[in-house]
């Protein structure tokens, strides 16, 4: 996604102005959520290639909150986070059947 570096037009009305100002603030929140998203996928993984069963269901066991909270705020659609749910619990339990 090749991002360009354009100035963007200032807004001149008032309500626009705020609007701006908010959308700043929202971007910044999403993009730390969207990032808490993939850490805890990819914390839960690696303890999965690691072979550390209790490790990783205790990682997984917060990722599904934190999955689960990034889809009720609408930053990811609610069958993503389900199949991302699904997959690392499947991962887990293959572990522990292992």
């Amino acid at each position: 996604m090749a991002t360009t570096s354009k100035a963007k037009k200032t807004v001149r009305v008032a309500s626009g102005r705020k609007r701006a100002r908010q959308d700043v603030k929202l971007n910044a929140a999403n993009s730390a959520l969207r990032s808490k998203f993939r850490t805890v996928i990819k914390n839960v993984q690696k303890a999965a290639v690691a072979g550390d069963k209790s490790k990783a269901a205790d990682l997984f066991k917060l990722a599904q909150s934190v999955i689960d909270s990034v889809a009720d705020k609408g930053i990811f659609h609610k069958n993503k986070a389900a199949r991302h749910k699904s997959r690392l619990s499947a991962k887990v339990k293959a572990m522990a059947a292992a």
